[in-house]
């Protein structure tokens, strides 16, 4: 920290022994411990608090962009299905317009079901015990009696 070698701590050693004398030197060097190490448990202490504000402005940062980076997907998210939503009601209106156009020629070819005097309904299922079978329904013209 202070670059202080060997030999400059042996001349403040030797002026403090003359200064002080041998008497009053230990007290001396056991007060001048003490306030060293109180500095440097003060400096520690600043810096443990410096540290722990540094982490901590971290993790709020980390938060943020956390945060931020799940508001991006919910929007992308929400996007999208807004986008199959409508793209499921445009196919829905399309499948709704082409079964409308396939019904509507279908109509227009079938001819109405009208039931001549002639024909017979067909039987459907057993026929009750006793009845006969109707006689199978003319298929040509000539066949048909006026």
């Amino acid at each position: 920290m202070f670059d202080i070698g060997f030999s400059e701590l042996l001349v403040i050693a030797v002026v403090a022994l003359v200064v002080l004398g041998p008497e009053r030197l230990p007290k001396a060097a056991r007060f001048a411990g003490l306030w060293v190490r109180r500095a440097r448990n003060q400096w520690d202490s600043v810096k443990q608090e410096l540290e722990r504000e540094l982490q901590a402005e971290e993790l709020k940062r980390q938060m943020q962009d956390v945060r931020q980076g799940m508001q991006d997907t919910e929007a992308q998210l929400r996007a999208s299905g807004e986008a199959v939503r409508r793209e499921m009601q445009r196919a829905d209106a399309h499948g709704q317009a082409l079964a409308e156009d396939v019904r509507a020629p279908a109509a227009a070819e079938a001819p109405p079901h009208t039931t001549a005097p002639h024909d017979t309904p067909l039987a459907t299922g057993p026929l009750p015990p006793g009845a006969e079978a109707p006689p199978p329904a003319p298929t040509t013209p000539t066949e048909r009696q006026p």
